[in-house]
């Protein structure tokens, strides 16, 4: 008995199921957001339901909505209306987003289980192009189709939502915070949630615990890779990261200035009091390509060296140079436009070094979570 012929009905709804929620990325059927829909010759009218009133991405749900209804034979026209989820909707889409967890939200980077690779750009001191390393690692790993976010944990200094070019403000469904994304990259940061350029006066314990609203209350998805840019220095944020996210793994990033690198060995040797593993070196600013192809060493040199062979001595473990970045104004006009120089510019010297150092760490951890180890138990 042959199947029944597939009606209308049937493509139209599998033609909504193939659009994405843009915050949540996933199809807006699974979500819930689809209320009805119905066909009046070549019109379709459908009743979709935002996750929350004023959604910033509106105009965008109904254009990806009227791309996918119309390429349906004999269908011309969509028509949508926009209805808002009740209290009840929202906290049933939240629970089905964590996995029908109802209780106190964990932070999934640490559980047992995780495939996601942490790395906790840290550095001795400010000016030595941290940020600038970490949004252009999370471009590059992007761009290879890997599913990465970045928190920006420098919560005095704080600057990753300029440079990936992120505008829109986090959404709000119930206790549930929809980080914006831009370039392929999840971003959340303490600037989306300030008035202008205010600054930010708190201490330990509201560091902490911003640190762990930011990890458990934003629905990051399944990612492959999260990227923290810390504050310099061996702080608060520091002693956080390593009391919520004890699997993190440290890249630290210095200059080749000496100065800069005995700074950068104090942060990379505070791994051995945090159980941490040091992921590896990365020296910024490592010299200036001249016009006749030859190199001015504007900070010295040798200090990414000296600092991943200290830290290896001092870990007893290998902590290699990952890559050496030359200095670029490209790099720093990128960020300013919201576009790192990987994307902008990727054949530039200083883009090809991120990217090789992104080849590095585009490892996506897995889990031994239901895997057979081949252990077997010798009778004495």
């Amino acid at each position: 008995m042959s199947a029944p012929a597939p009606t209308i009905e049937d493509a139209i709804q599998a033609a909504l199921a193939t659009v994405d929620d843009p915050e949540i990325r996933k199809p807006i059927t699974e979500l819930g957001m689809v209320k009805g829909f119905s066909v009046a010759g070549e019109l379709v009218r459908v009743e979709l339901l935002l996750t929350v009133a004023g959604c910033p991405l509106r105009d965008k749900l109904n254009n990806d909505i009227t791309a996918a209804v119309t390429q349906i034979p004999g269908i011309t026209a969509v028509e949508i209306d926009f209805g808002v989820m009740s209290e009840d909707q929202r906290k049933a889409l939240q629970t089905s987003l964590r996995g029908g967890q109802t209780a106190e939200p964990v932070i999934p980077f640490a559980q047992p289980g995780s495939r996601t690779r942490v790395y906790a750009v840290a550095s001795g001191k400010g000016g030595v192009g941290k940020s600038s390393v970490t949004v252009n690692l999370a471009a590059a790993l992007a761009k290879r189709g890997l599913a990465v976010g970045v928190l920006d944990a420098d919560i005095y200094g704080h600057s990753v939502p300029r440079m990936l070019g992120v505008e829109g403000r986090p959404t709000r469904v119930e206790e549930m915070i929809m980080p914006p994304q831009s370039h392929g990259v999840k971003v959340i940061s303490i600037g989306m949630f300030t008035a202008g350029n205010a600054a930010v006066v708190w201490r330990g314990p509201m560091l902490h615990r911003a640190l762990q609203q930011f990890l458990a209350d934003v629905y990051w998805g399944d990612l492959d890779v999260l990227l923290l840019d810390l504050p310099p220095g061996t702080g608060d944020v520091a002693i956080s990261l390593a009391q919520l996210l004890p699997n993190a793994e440290i890249l630290v990033v210095t200059t080749p200035q000496q100065a800069a690198a005995e700074v950068a060995e104090r942060a990379g040797a505070i791994a051995m009091q945090t159980h941490q593993r040091l992921i590896g070196v990365v020296e910024n600013m490592s010299w200036l390509e001249l016009p006749d192809g030859s190199r001015m060493e504007v900070f010295g040199a040798g200090g990414g060296q000296t600092v991943a062979d200290s830290l290896t001595t001092t870990v007893g473990a290998s902590v290699p140079l990952l890559g050496q970045v030359p200095l670029d104004t490209r790099v720093r006009e990128a960020g300013d436009d919201g576009t790192p120089i990987v994307l902008a510019a990727p054949d530039a010297p200083a883009a090809r070094a991120l990217d090789a150092v992104a080849d590095k760490l585009a490892v996506r951890r897995e889990s031994l979570v239901g895997k057979p180890l081949g252990l077997s138990v010798k009778a004495k």
